[in-house]
């Protein structure tokens, strides 16, 4: 992890634990510690966080005291441990997200006018207690985008998780864009393009076809299991009396045919003859003393 402190910064106890933290830190991230933005310089940030996914801005809240228990966070009223008001070394009277609120709109608002794309810009106050010192839980949510993690050198963990996985965008910061947003924001002794390559930062944004179109690996085929000789030879008796019967109804079934193709033929009744009835006799004439008459 890259990190980059501000020439002629005067870090605080806290700030120096962060970027201790920070440093220790084997993912791809750099770090721009205690910047100056806006309109001369006008307003302190005290860490810009720039990730392959994004940027996230990062307001570092000490403590005046050791203070261990239970936090409790609200917008409206001070922050406590334990019931307890939480003693920050923050002389500010606004609150804590109520400044980190005004810090990611001025990192935004830097990002915007050097025409680059910042993304949805996130922010994170995080809060260093003294070593030794448990303050649970160690991440809550203020609003949405904007976090609180308790993190020190010797408990860390919670922090990194947050770098790694606080945006969900795409891997589109390359090492140019990088480049670009850290000069935007006015340091001055920004990391060079070869030293973000190194970090894992890519060199070129991806193509246009990579970007819509998945990977395509060709599917595994199914290796069929070898089946055993028993299960083989049940199989092929199996077969076996499906064809026999197959072939036993197929006979039974021409037999059938043929005897009804070749049975007695029907018998035809003779009808009754009838008699001819005799010819018409046709009269004639007889004369006195015919002896045919």
């Amino acid at each position: 992890m890259l990190v980059k402190v501000r020439h002629g910064a005067e870090l605080s106890g806290a700030e120096k634990e962060f970027v201790d933290c920070l440093r220790s830190f084997p993912i791809t991230c750099f770090a721009a510690i205690d910047l100056h933005v806006g309109g001369n310089g006008t307003r302190r940030i005290d860490a810009v966080l720039l990730t392959p996914h994004g940027i996230t801005v990062v307001a570092v809240k000490g403590f005046r005291r050791r203070q261990s228990g239970i936090l409790n966070i609200t917008d409206s009223a001070a922050w406590t441990i334990s019931d307890a008001p939480a003693d920050l070394d923050d002389t500010s009277t606004a609150a804590p997200s109520d400044q980190l609120e005004q810090s990611v709109y001025a990192v935004r608002n830097a990002v915007e006018r050097a025409l680059l794309d910042p993304g949805h810009v996130c922010g994170v106050v995080v809060l260093i207690p003294f070593r030794g010192v448990v303050v649970r839980p160690a991440r809550t949510n203020l609003r949405p985008g904007l976090d609180v993690v308790v993190a020190n050198v010797p408990d860390a963990t919670d922090l990194r998780i947050y770098i790694e996985g606080f945006s969900a965008a795409a891997r589109d910061w390359t090492a140019d864009r990088v480049v670009a947003a850290v000069h935007a924001l006015g340091l001055e002794n920004g990391p060079s393009r070869a030293e973000l390559i190194a970090d894992g930062f890519a060199a070129n944004a991806p193509s246009a076809r990579a970007a819509v179109l998945p990977e395509l690996r060709p599917k595994p085929k199914p290796v069929p299991k070898p089946s055993s000789r028993p299960q083989a030879v049940g199989a092929w008796a199996v077969v076996a009396v499906a064809v026999v019967g197959v072939l036993a109804v197929f006979g039974v079934v021409v037999t059938a045919w043929v005897k009804d193709s070749t049975g007695p033929e029907s018998v035809v009744e003779p009808t009754s003859t009838v008699a001819p009835s005799p010819a018409p006799r046709t009269p004639k004439d007889c004369w006195p003393f015919q002896s045919d008459c």
